[in-house]
């Protein structure tokens, strides 16, 4: 049994917060560089030119790539053979989240009650979602997601008579209905299969998978293809503004299912679809 201090899970979490907020990671930026030479439209090009200034003026200002720091959505992998001791996990991530939104001067964005809209003041609570897993290791990502994005997002609950096609023009008109709304060019996470809280879960892990990594099953990495594809002939452009990249990359995370159903949630995120990961 290894014993890991509470106060350590805390302070990742706090340098995962500021560290996710102000650098965007390598697949991205790839991936950002890459379409912006295969985009056709003049106008769309020049936006890509001024998304790529705005991450270079991020990391010489050090300060966030976007305005919206998010709400922290933080995945935690727990060995089975780990103790944590000194406080409650939750508390420890949550201490973690206030320390690094408050530290980092992150835009704190979470309110207390839905309706009545009193804000927490440092972005807690957090969006926590916990596996346990082999081993004597933490694994924490923190993905902090802002709305303008989330806001765009949907869920369907397709029957079994539906297919591969009809999903993927799910996630076309998704795409198409978001317009400009997510900050475009896109990541889409899809999730399919589960029930239907678990497509959606499904959907936001897809989004902290590597733009560099499809998905390994030969007929799903196919189909990210092809939804990439469709999603892109929408023309609904960088920023929104018209071109031929809509979305940088469409990654599908899939579950089984109930015989009676086929659940399909698109969780949508913007060109700077961030999160950051530490192991203890």
């Amino acid at each position: 049994m290894r014993i890991i201090n509470a106060s350590e899970i805390s302070d990742t979490v706090r340098e995962l917060c500021i560290n996710a907020n102000k650098v965007l990671t390598d697949d991205l930026t790839e991936r950002i560089e890459i379409c912006s030479r295969c985009e056709k439209s003049t106008l769309a090009r020049s936006i890509f030119e001024d998304m790529k200034s705005n991450l270079k003026a991020a990391a010489e200002l050090d300060i966030p790539i976007c305005q919206d720091t998010g709400m922290a959505v933080v995945f935690l992998e727990i060995g089975q053979d780990v103790h944590i001791e000194g406080a409650l996990l939750e508390d420890a991530v949550n201490e973690g989240v206030h320390r690094g939104y408050v530290d980092g001067l992150l835009r704190k964005s979470v309110v207390n009650d839905p309706l009545r809209r009193v804000n927490t003041n440092d972005n807690t609570p957090a969006v926590i979602h916990t596996r346990i897993v082999a081993g004597d290791k933490v694994k924490i990502t923190v993905a902090p997601k802002g709305f303008g994005s989330e806001n765009m997002s949907r869920l369907k609950m397709f029957t079994p008579s539906y297919g591969r096609e009809d999903i993927i023009a799910f996630i076309a008109e998704t795409a198409k209905i978001a317009g400009g709304n997510p900050c475009p060019p896109m990541v889409l996470g899809v999730g399919i299969g589960s029930d239907f809280e678990g497509c959606a879960l499904l959907a936001k892990k897809a989004l902290c998978r590597s733009l560099r990594e499809p998905n390994p099953d030969e007929f799903y990495s196919a189909m990210e293809k092809d939804a990439l594809a469709a999603v892109n002939q929408t023309g609904v452009g960088p920023q929104g503004f018209g071109g031929s990249i809509t979305a940088l990359a469409v990654n599908i995370e899939v579950a089984p299912t109930h015989i009676a159903g086929l659940p399909v949630a698109v969780n949508v995120g913007c060109h700077v679809t961030r999160h950051a990961t530490a192991e203890i």
